[in-house]
């Protein structure tokens, strides 16, 4: 007779040992107080001087200093180790992450990390959203140097501090240059040292930051002068893995691309580059399949991330190859112009022309991350930010009267160069159109909604196509003509006061902006013109889509526009019958 034999069930892990540690014992007792200052996370490798450049700069700045190592021993009522020796090193670092969450929940402070602190995931999240981080910087002889003599650290007791931390450095530099503030710390004394983190701390500018919150993806756009020289930092924390694949034209490449490079390869980013013609003719079907093949070529897996460096063509382009490869690729927008930047970097929209028309292909693809660099618009001619800048003005005008307002004081200063008044209206557009897209991400209201985006575009792409997308009209130059046109189309359909055509007209010309269809150079033809419009993607069950005002900031769209109207408008302007 046969004896069934029971299933061998498998054994649970034995579960490792807590470190019982007495959280109250850490730090100060009183939570953070609302506009009290970030504290200040110093991190870097053993040696380095985190301890004595932190007690000189906590007291400069008239803080408490605070050694984390210090106060885990004080929790767990033992040394370091000896925390090691009995709960290993996975364990330690759950405690030390309990510990460095609670110190940065108090007042602020300037607080010294062990080296491998933020070499943890969580533990760097933590320091990103409530501290201002900064890596120390030391070359291997100084670190070793100082290191020597240190015989009760558990990492330097089976090799020598040599082979110890040179490994420790390949290791943990391209995580620790996440920090938000690099200063190299050499053999210095701890005065200069410290004056140097001071004068860092000072002259630090972190990047505006305009949050994207959708149903189904959520992004920032960091907006300031050289964050593509910390893109490393900025984008290493959403990369799903790392590797990236750059793509950017052929007029961008010597500008930017070795700022980019250098950065993504100082946080351990590999990355490869696929460079492609500058200018509208590369948003086409055969550049769409030769990038999509070179990323095949490449064997990007479906965590590899698509960066696209440069303007809006190399943003629509790249984001629809992201869109369209293994049916989905990660992407992330570093617009270079000032229309990219304000325009196609927010919305996920992407896509390319056709005979037929442009944008007539495409998919609505978001971006993990956008970097909005203002340092790249001191490369651009004053033509391409006339251009940007009508994007900007088209976002007051259709739903932001208060913008609207702020580009009457200081358009002039934006155009000019003015670093600061740029970095504000870059943010101020984008703060307007996320909140445009996250009410309607895919444009699928069938009134208002995303589609007032839209506004100026219909008589601007009309002119686009009648130029024959050439370069002669820039985008921006057909929406700034556009933003007048639909103005003049509400104001004769009843809609809109003509003084607000007025102002809208005179703001236009102060700046030098196009403003009327004699300012491209050509002669049109109205039906020409609305015969282009008419194969324009707004359309919808054969009738054109207008986004028409009620008055500055009023848009709403309108589908029952008389092809009379328009034609009038067209003429009134200095076209032909």
């Amino acid at each position: 007779m046969s004896r069934q034999i029971p299933p061998i069930r498998p054994q649970p892990e034995p579960a490792s040992l807590a470190i019982p540690l007495d959280l109250n014992a850490v730090g100060p007792a009183s939570p953070r107080q609302p506009g009290s200052g970030r504290t200040i996370v110093l991190v870097g490798l053993m040696g380095a001087g985190k301890t004595t450049i932190g007690r000189l700069l906590a007291t400069r700045l008239g803080v408490p200093f605070v050694d984390s190592d210090e106060e885990i021993e004080r929790a767990a009522g033992c040394t370091i180790a000896d925390l090691f020796q009995r709960y290993g090193e996975a364990e330690f670092r759950r405690g030390e992450r309990l510990v460095i969450r609670r110190l940065l929940s108090g007042p602020p402070v300037v607080l010294a990390t062990g080296g491998g602190a933020f070499m943890d995931g969580r533990t760097r999240a933590s320091v990103r959203e409530h501290a201002v981080s900064i890596w120390l910087r030391c070359p291997l002889d100084v670190l070793v140097q100082r290191v020597a003599d240190r015989t009760h650290r558990p990492l330097l007791n089976n090799a020598t501090p040599h082979a110890v931390l040179a490994d420790l450095m390949r290791l943990r530099h391209p995580v620790y240059a996440e920090a938000d503030i690099i200063v190299d710390c050499g053999d210095d004394n701890v005065e200069h040292s410290a004056d140097h983190v001071l004068h860092a701390l000072q002259h630090n500018q972190q990047p505006l930051r305009v949050p994207v919150r959708l149903d189904r993806a959520s992004y920032e756009v960091l907006i300031g002068p050289d964050v593509i020289r910390r893109a490393g930092a900025l984008l290493a924390p959403v990369l799903p893995q790392k590797r990236v694949m750059v793509i950017t034209d052929a007029t961008v490449s010597p500008l930017h691309l070795p700022r980019l490079l250098e950065a993504l390869a100082e946080t351990g980013i590999r990355a490869e580059t696929i460079t492609i013609p500058p200018g509208e003719g590369s948003k086409s079907i055969s550049q769409y399949e030769r990038v999509t093949n070179a990323l095949l070529e490449a064997h990007v897996e479906r965590g590899t991330t698509v960066v696209a460096l440069g303007g809006g063509v190399v943003g629509d382009l790249s984001g629809f190859c992201a869109a369209t490869t293994l049916r989905g690729l990660p992407f992330v927008q570093i617009p270079t112009t000032l229309l990219s930047q304000v325009d196609s970097s927010v919305g996920g929209k992407t896509g390319i022309n056709t005979p037929f028309g442009k944008n007539l292909l495409g998919a609505f693809h978001q971006p993990i991350a956008v970097l909005a660099d203002t340092s790249t618009l001191a490369t651009l001619p004053v033509r391409e930010l006339k251009a940007g800048y009508a994007e900007i003005v088209k976002s007051g005008l259709l739903g932001d009267a208060g913008l609207f307002d702020w580009c009457e004081r200081h358009g002039a200063a934006v155009l000019a160069g003015d670093p600061a008044m740029q970095a504000e209206a870059i943010r101020l557009a984008c703060a307007f159109k996320a909140r445009v897209v996250v009410a309607d991400e895919r444009e699928e209201r069938k009134t208002d909604g995303r589609a007032l985006l839209n506004m100026g575009h219909t008589f601007g792409h009309a002119l686009e196509a009648e130029m024959g997308y050439d370069g002669s009209l820039l985008h921006g130059e057909a929406v700034s003509i556009g933003l007048r046109l639909a103005f003049m189309l509400s104001a004769r359909l009843g809609y809109c006061p003509a003084e607000d055509l007025d102002r809208v007209t005179a703001h236009l010309e102060r700046l030098s902006m196009p403003a009327r269809i004699g300012d491209t150079g050509r002669n049109f033809s109205a039906a020409q013109l609305v015969r282009n419009m008419q194969r324009d993607k707004k359309m919808r069950d054969g009738r054109l889509s207008f986004v028409l005002v009620r008055g500055i900031g009023r848009a709403f769209t309108c589908r029952d526009v008389p092809d009379e109207a328009v034609l009038d408008v067209l003429r009134a302007d200095g076209c032909t019958a």
